[in-house]
């Protein structure tokens, strides 16, 4: 895993849009570009990694920052973690939620969450075991914008 930068945008647009893909979501990739550049020209917003295998590039992790009261500091949020297919099942997810514990814990983060599916059990094993734990709480949005995908 590596530290993603601007050159690696249109490798993580293609990465997200695959992501997005398995949950029957096309991406809008200017929509996602835009949102790669922003948040790569700024690290206090979070840090996108690429996951690498062999050369070749496998997934992605974004994680984005917040200010927590509950914590009193700030605090990550797991936004996207992407693995392909074909590098599944061989510890890529857990190494990378390793290094993203790592990058927290050097930042001075003091909480980690991440927005999982209620019936992505694979999903949450990897999570379970990168130490997250389920809380007793909803999540609850209202959009302001559109999202960065249709469907």
């Amino acid at each position: 895993m590596r530290r993603a930068i601007a050159d690696d945008e249109a490798t993580l647009v293609e990465l997200m849009a695959e992501f997005y893909a398995e949950s029957g979501y096309v991406l809008d990739r200017l929509h996602a570009a835009a949102a790669f550049s922003t948040l790569l020209a700024d690290p206090r917003l979070g840090l996108v990694w690429l996951i690498e295998h062999e050369a070749q590039a496998a997934g992605y992790v974004v994680l984005t920052f917040v200010f927590g009261m509950e914590y009193g500091g700030p605090m990550a949020v797991i936004d996207d973690l992407f693995v392909r297919p074909a590098f599944r099942n061989v510890g890529l997810g857990t190494v990378a939620l390793a290094g993203v514990r790592e990058a927290c814990v050097a930042a001075g983060v003091r909480a980690i969450s991440v927005e999982v599916a209620a019936d992505n059990a694979a999903a949450q094993a990897v999570y379970r075991s990168a130490g997250l734990v389920m809380t007793d709480r909803r999540l609850m949005a209202a959009p302001l914008a559109a999202p960065s995908h249709e469907g």
